[in-house]
């Protein structure tokens, strides 16, 4: 059963999607919303997450206090455990699930997400055939698309990734949290993009 910080945090979310175009526009919130347990497990990445003062400045900050409200409940994702993607990487990185696998509900519509990236860390080219769209919540990135130019992003931008489209992110001086929402093909997780798929999609 999802716990009181979840049961906020999903309806923190609620308001947000009602209130944000680009998520209006992305999918409608999901109708059939079914509980499932939570596991309770951590990673770096939500250590750093919970005591990083860059993330203060969000304009979305009900839903950036929610998510971190919800860190000590949440399953942390380990996605990229078996990659060769780096233990500097795997240490800092954090994303945990609200709705979809290892999150407090299910959903056949649509999965979300809180990513975080401390300063200075680079999450390498990937892609998935979900279409996603990313809400900066709090903080900023350097969004990379293939076929298309980069974009810093800050609190309150977005970015939609279509399906299969390698996209990278890098943080410089200040952290991100993002809000990430998914649709179609909810179940296959992300890999890393090889370098000479890269070459042929740019």
């Amino acid at each position: 059963m999802a716990t009181s910080t979840f049961d906020n945090l999903l309806e923190e979310a609620r308001k947000v999607h009602a209130a944000h175009p680009a998520l209006r526009d992305f999918c409608p919130f999901p109708g059939d919303l079914q509980p499932q347990p939570l596991t309770p497990h951590r990673t770096g990445g939500a250590d750093l997450m919970a005591h990083d003062p860059g993330t203060s400045d969000a304009d979305l900050m009900p839903l950036r206090d929610a998510f971190l409200a919800g860190a000590d409940d949440a399953t942390w994702r380990e996605t990229y455990r078996d990659t060769n993607i780096g233990d500097d990487f795997l240490s800092r990185f954090g994303c945990y699930c609200l709705i979809g696998g290892g999150g407090g509900w299910s959903s056949a519509q649509m999965a979300t997400y809180v990513v975080y990236m401390p300063p200075g860390l680079y999450y390498p080219w990937h892609h998935h055939p979900a279409e996603e769209l990313y809400l900066v919540l709090s903080g900023q990135a350097e969004f990379h698309r293939a076929g298309e130019g980069s974009e810093a992003l800050v609190s309150g931008d977005s970015s939609f990734h279509s399906s299969n489209q390698s996209h990278a992110m890098q943080t410089f001086d200040h952290p991100v949290m993002a809000y990430v929402l998914w649709r179609s093909h909810l179940d296959v997780p992300p890999v890393l993009t090889q370098p000479e798929s890269l070459a042929v999609l740019n």
